[in-house]
């Protein structure tokens, strides 16, 4: 069987590497853009639905707490139904959901139809990490993963800055609408590019049972549960961020419009930069030496919001968005280096973290920013990257895996 494996595995310039890479693409656009186009329209939404800054930001944390359970319900029925099956009716059914979500007529159906996109994108991240794990040949995985990434930063980014335009010109609904039309795109590209599976045998694995001992399993090791600690603050430091810093911008002293605010999301560019970047650096210096480093640049971006110049604010706001990519790189790499069978388990884990971290941050955000304004923003995230600080330096005197740990379960 395992000889089977390897020599059905997809070698780079192939045809089949080409369509996976192209769908790759589309996947990773599709996921962030269809979750985060909400963020720059929370303003917007306070006012029409007469909502607090907390209250507003339910509309990114509702999804992001149901994707993040998500996931590992996925992770068990691509198990039993495939890996392409359920991508594809995962970018169906967000797609969907965003259409849906221009037509609401209130607030609570909003909310509703957000945790349904949710639930729905679950079956995207992890899954999508698995099938290229499976399918490409090790030497060529890199780049295919890089791609994915790449392709979801630039939806985060395209998503962020169409809405914000959208909703500047026409509204909120059109730009919901506009974006969910672009999800469908997307989802349709992607089922007609990504080759069936080659390496995936259904029901091979145990569905549930497999999944409480993986989860036990990984609970055991020495750095996995702080390196999904990590995931949740640094996400959480990161959407606070990036939720906010639209409601300091709009109001005085600074009166920017939406689509201003919005061309913020530009410094996304920055992450696919020192992402690449960071992971070439930690491969030579190690990651337990440099992924502290990257979390006080964060630290000192963070601190240059508070400064009353515009200018000074998107520096800040740029080194902080270099600093976390950066981060994110190393501790997920840091996670796939780690992990034992099931390796699609603790990305998984990872990844769940990650969006709870989205959420409940995100969220507690939004009541600092009513008692504190920014101060009160800044001063919880501060905080919170002192305690990712702690746990980086902490990580630092983790003890290598032994040889016998490298090798993969069977």
């Amino acid at each position: 069987m395992m000889l089977c494996m390897i020599s059905s595995a997809i070698t780079a310039g192939s045809p089949a590497y080409k369509r996976i890479n192209r769908a790759m693409v589309f996947g990773g656009f599709s996921t962030f853009a269809l979750l985060y186009c909400v963020q720059p329209l929370m303003p917007l939404l306070a006012l029409q639905f007469a909502l607090t800054p907390a209250q507003s930001s339910l509309v990114l944390s509702v999804s992001t707490a149901a994707l993040a359970l998500s996931l590992l319900v996925s992770s068990v029925l691509s198990d039993r139904i495939g890996r392409k099956p359920l991508m594809v009716a995962a970018m169906l059914g967000a797609a969907v959901c965003t259409l849906a979500s221009a037509f609401a007529q209130d607030y609570l159906q909003l909310l509703v139809l957000r945790a349904l996109l949710g639930a729905a994108l679950g079956g995207m991240p992890a899954i999508a990490m698995a099938y290229l794990g499976e399918e490409i040949e090790a030497p060529s995985l890199g780049a295919s993963m890089g791609l994915y990434i790449g392709g979801s930063a630039f939806g985060g980014m395209f998503g962020r800055v169409v809405a914000a335009s959208l909703s500047d010109a026409y509204s909120w609904r059109v730009a919901l609408a506009v974006i969910g039309a672009a999800g469908l795109y997307a989802a349709w590209e992607f089922r007609r590019s990504l080759p069936e599976s080659r390496n995936f045998r259904a029901g091979q694995r145990r569905g549930v049972d497999a999944l409480l001992g993986g989860v036990r399993a990984h609970a055991a090791d020495a750095g996995l549960p702080w390196l999904f600690a990590l995931a949740f603050l640094l996400m959480g430091c990161f959407v606070g961020l990036y939720n906010y810093i639209g409601y300091r911008l709009l109001g005085a002293p600074f009166g920017l419009s939406q689509t201003a605010v919005g061309l913020l999301s530009m410094l996304y560019l920055l992450g696919v930069v020192s992402s690449a970047w960071a992971g070439r650096l930690a491969d030579r210096l190690g990651r337990r030496n440099v992924l502290w480093v990257f979390m006080a640049l964060m630290g000192a971006g963070l601190l240059l919001t508070l400064a009353s110049s515009l200018g000074v604010i998107v520096f800040g706001v740029g080194v902080f968005t270099f600093g976390f990519f950066a981060a994110h790189a190393i501790a997920s790499s840091w996670v796939g280096m780690r992990a034992r069978a099931p390796k699609a388990l603790a990305s998984a884990l990872y990844l769940c973290f990650y969006y709870l971290g989205s959420s409940v941050i995100g969220w507690f955000c939004g009541v600092l920013w009513s008692r504190a304004g920014w101060p009160g923003v800044v001063g919880l995230l501060g905080a919170t990257l002192c305690v990712a600080c702690a746990i980086a330096l902490r990580l630092r005197g983790l003890a290598p895996l032994t040889p016998a740990r490298l090798v993969p379960a069977a």
